[in-house]
């Protein structure tokens, strides 16, 4: 029996991903840019040849489908496994659009391959990490990251930005995100401009990165989120995961930035914002925002997941 434990650490895409090309390997039907958030992680323990399959989420027994998609994931890993114990904790909420499974997808494929004894690079744990979900392959290097194919890699960029962190709504969202993007691909008459313009965003994104152009990037991501919302909310039936005070939210940015302070949103699946903004304006950004929100983080890059023992 063999134990490790693995930190990783969520990330939110500026450029979204939203859509798959290939359901079963989980390949996404668009690129992405991501920054990893570093307040906010997930630590998982796999125990290798344990007596029962069995998965603990926040200390106490996972539901069901949880669990199910976590035995799943470690077949993946190793079709001949033997059976595993998985403790896995959020310190942020889970299943609310905050990027909880991209950070404990990450997390458990470094702690299964380190529990079972194997070796694998980080462009290796990346690719398994993304069968698992998507996003985790971007939260496996951490940091800037871009995701095209099998694995995300990371973009060698130090610029201490930040993003304010608005959670509204920390009930998990009503239509997972899987199924939405399959409705939004299915039913929506913007997908075929969402596909068609996902490339030039990310180039643009890596341009203003390289300038360090907040401005640029902020643009970029607000335009981005906006072209993902509007398929969703074009699918049949439309998935609506934005609150009041979501849009309340959206309009104080646009307030900020009436008022000279750089501050741009992006929104995941699901009704928080986050804005990104300079580390010097970060405090002011979330004093505007803190009265809309049930609480507030103030969020700089995050770094790479890692085993810890």
């Amino acid at each position: 029996m063999n134990r490790a434990t693995a930190i990783a650490h969520p990330n939110i895409a500026l450029v979204k991903y939203w859509g798959k090309r290939d359901v079963e390997a989980n390949l996404p039907a668009v690129p992405s840019l991501s920054l990893g958030i570093a307040e906010w992680r997930t630590e998982t323990t796999v125990t290798w040849g344990a007596a029962f399959d069995r998965v603990f989420l926040a200390g106490e027994p996972a539901p069901a489908a949880f669990a199910l998609r976590v035995s799943r994931h470690l077949d993946r890993i190793d079709p001949h496994r033997p059976r595993c114990e998985v403790e896995t904790h959020n310190d942020f909420p889970t299943g609310a659009g905050l990027a909880s499974s991209a950070s404990g997808f990450a997390a458990l494929t470094l702690a299964a391959i380190a529990a079972s004894g194997r070796q694998a690079t980080r462009w290796e744990l990346s690719a398994l990490a993304r069968q698992g979900s998507g996003s985790a392959c971007r939260s496996v290097p951490g940091g800037w990251a871009v995701w095209r194919d099998e694995a995300a890699v990371a973009l060698e960029v130090d610029w201490p930005v930040r993003l304010v962190v608005c959670v509204v709504d920390e009930r998990p969202k009503p239509v997972g995100s899987t199924e939405g993007m399959a409705r939004s691909a299915a039913t929506s008459p913007l997908w075929s401009t969402w596909l068609a313009t996902a490339e030039g965003d990310v180039e643009a994104a890596i341009a203003a990165l390289e300038r360090r152009d907040l401005e640029a990037l902020g643009a970029i991501c607000e335009r981005s989120t906006h072209k993902m919302f509007a398929t969703m909310f074009t699918a049949t039936p439309p998935l609506i995961y934005w609150q009041p005070v979501t849009v309340a939210l959206l309009h104080e940015v646009q307030g900020l930035r009436a008022r000279g302070i750089g501050a741009w949103a992006t929104l995941d699946a699901g009704p928080q914002v986050k804005v990104l903004c300079a580390a010097a304006d970060a405090p002011t950004v979330a004093a505007a925002l803190a009265p809309l929100s049930l609480r507030t983080l103030v969020a700089s890059p995050g770094g790479p997941a890692r085993v810890v023992e």
